[in-house]
């Protein structure tokens, strides 16, 4: 069972793989080649899992940084006789640079210890643990190194010391000297290929230099935020670059699988894969960091996974693999204990099989945006577009599993309803750029139709708000987004009313926002979420009340960690991050909701 808190752990990528790197440099989470693979080291999932440590081997003061403009982690352990200073990175390409950056990362894990001052003995434990715990692997010495056999996995390990070998775990310890420097890098490769080279300390330093100046300048062309919280939107904006899979701009929601949302509990999703859901306001925030690259990859992902089921009648499926796979299919890992005994452990989500109904509206918005300049879509696009709009004036009606894929029987969520107006919405601006100009008496038909339906039967005039469905009483934080979608002004007397009953029911005494307080079908209570609270920061930005908008702010963006890494949730008893880590939602909301702030004035 492993029991370091989520939020001690810093976030290292690639834009095709992550690993998370503990406070006390060791890396606890890794998977290569892909988010999405089995991971190397997972401790954070189980003690058993593997690791990789580097460490001063005595006591320490530990403060940790990412490089400026970067996600490139420097750790400074001050010990009593000197100091280490420990940088971390997953490599980039050479040459890597602005839109560019992460088209060829190799796939290996950089670190290197230097001693800056005094004297320190620093310690390395290497305890690789292939496919998610599994394998223990056959390790063996190597000129430059170790190379380990284990599963479909080879690692090589460069090191220019010798590292003593006991079973499946390789270790030294090392004294460095003011100036002396230790370099040591991870790559895997396939069992059945050839070996990876090993890499000189030179070689090492040289890609940790590039690897610094590739992330600086992709961040010198994504630096056009000017406002209130800079320095975190532009963070931010570093997080969703880094959980992007370069190779088809496919962003994942987290980097982890299975961090809890109950503590102990068996709230415990895969989060490595991509959601339409998350379509409209990744693009939103997207721009606000001026990523106009990486919007339009993404948006063409989407388009490209989802068309075909559109093609052949079929409900658009509500997520996809980082490389477009359909099938996500679930199961548990038994093996692994999870985070604090919160299990199951799961890879894979069934929520791929759920129908939600918002996904077209999430897609028309997309390309409301991505379009808004007059550019013209290709004609398959144009195709898939039409069909996308066909599809929720055709489905509006019909009940759902909603935003939150509450694993239940389908209802009449209001939120899946508002994504159909914002669709339809979307669909007639884009008419003369689709070729449909002849579908916009028909979409507009179902568009006040749908909004008919919002405001006669979403409204509960017993609750004094917009509901979680319709005929019921039950509050959801989805409402929020009625204002930021564009369906009713923020001052609206019903946003208004709306907004306050979110605030006074849904949030707890620190001031965090629950999505729901409705019974959903599962053991336990989930946490506060902190989109949500971002959402309501953003809804009093538009409903004119700014000190109590930056007031919701403060609050959410107080529950970073020292690198300024948001989880999904926060523990209601607590106050602790829980849930998988770090999650893009959450800072996708910080973005937006620091633009509209700012925006309001």
């Amino acid at each position: 069972m492993s029991t370091r808190p989520i939020s001690d752990h810093a976030l290292l990528g690639d834009c095709r793989s992550a690993a998370l790197v503990t406070s006390d440099g060791s890396v606890d989470w890794l998977c290569m080649p892909r988010f999405d693979s089995p991971s190397i080291f997972a401790r954070l999932l189980d003690e058993n899992a593997g690791y990789w440590s580097i460490r001063p081997s005595g006591a320490a003061e530990v403060t940790r940084r990412y490089l400026d403009g970067t996600l490139v982690l420097e750790t400074t352990f001050r010990c009593p006789g000197g100091t280490v200073v420990l940088v971390d990175a997953l490599a980039l390409g050479g040459g890597e640079r602005g839109h560019a950056m992460g088209a060829s990362s190799p796939g290996v894990l950089l670190r290197q210890a230097t001693c800056v001052e005094g004297r320190v003995p620093v310690q390395v434990v290497y305890a690789p643990r292939p496919e998610f715990g599994l394998v223990k692997p056959l390790m063996r010495p190597v000129r430059g190194g170790l190379v380990a056999h284990g599963g479909a996995h080879l690692l090589t390990l460069s090191a220019p010391v010798d590292l003593r070998v006991s079973g499946s775990v390789a270790d030294a310890t090392v004294t460095l000297r003011a100036g002396e420097r230790l370099g040591l890098a991870l790559q895997a490769g396939w069992a059945w290929g050839a070996e990876p080279p090993h890499r000189s300390p030179r070689r090492i330093r040289r890609h940790l230099k590039d690897t610094v100046a590739g992330w600086r300048s992709w961040s010198r062309l994504h630096a056009a935020y000017q406002g209130p919280w800079q320095d975190q939107v532009a963070l931010s904006g570093r997080v969703l670059r880094a959980l992007t899979f370069a190779p088809t701009g496919a962003i994942v929601a987290a980097a982890t699988t299975s961090l809890p949302e109950s503590v102990g509990g068996v709230r415990n999703w895969d989060y490595r894969y991509t959601w339409i859901r998350d379509t409209s306001f990744t693009l939103q925030a997207l721009a606000t960091a001026a990523c106009e690259m990486e919007e339009t990859a993404f948006f063409t992902f989407l388009a490209r996974a989802s068309a075909t089921q559109l093609d052949l009648g079929m409900d658009l499926q509500i997520m996809y693999g980082v490389g477009g796979e359909r099938d996500l299919s679930e199961r548990p890992l038994t093996h692994l204990t999870g985070w604090r005994s919160s299990a199951p452990v799961r890879v894979g989500n069934d929520a791929w099989l759920q129908r939600q109904i918002d996904v077209y509206g999430e897609l028309l918005d997309a390309a409301h945006q991505i379009y808004r300049d007059a550019c013209t879509p290709d004609a398959l696009t144009r195709s898939f577009l039409i069909g996308v709009a066909e599809a929720a004036a055709r489905r509006w009606q019909e009940p759902d599993q909603g935003l939150w894929e509450i694993r239940g029987p389908n209802r009449h969520y209001l939120h899946s309803k508002l994504m159909c107006w914002v669709g339809l919405d979307r669909a007639i601006t884009l008419a003369p750029l689709l070729g449909a100009t002849g579908r916009v008496e028909h979409w507009t038909r179902a568009r006040e139709q749908i909004r008919a339906a919002i405001l006669t039967r979403g409204w509960n005039q017993d609750v004094g708000a917009f509901t979680q469905t319709f005929a019921d009483s039950d509050l959801d934080a989805s409402v929020l987004m009625m204002p930021m979608v564009g369906f009713l002004p923020g001052d609206d007397p019903r946003v208004r009313a709306t907004v306050d009953a979110v605030a006074a029911r849904l949030t707890d005494a620190r001031g965090l926002v629950h999505r729901y307080r409705a019974a959903d079908g599962l053991p336990g209570q989930e946490g506060t979420f902190l989109l949500c609270t971002f959402w309501l920061a953003h809804a009093l930005a538009l409903a004119g009340e700014g000190a109590l908008a930056e007031q919701a702010f403060r609050t959410a963006s107080s529950y970073a960690n020292d690198v300024g890494l948001l989880a999904e949730e926060v523990d209601s008893a607590t106050g602790e991050p829980i849930g998988n880590f770090p999650q893009a939602f959450s800072h996708i909301g910080l973005i937006n909701a620091a633009r509209a702030i700012r925006d309001a004035g």
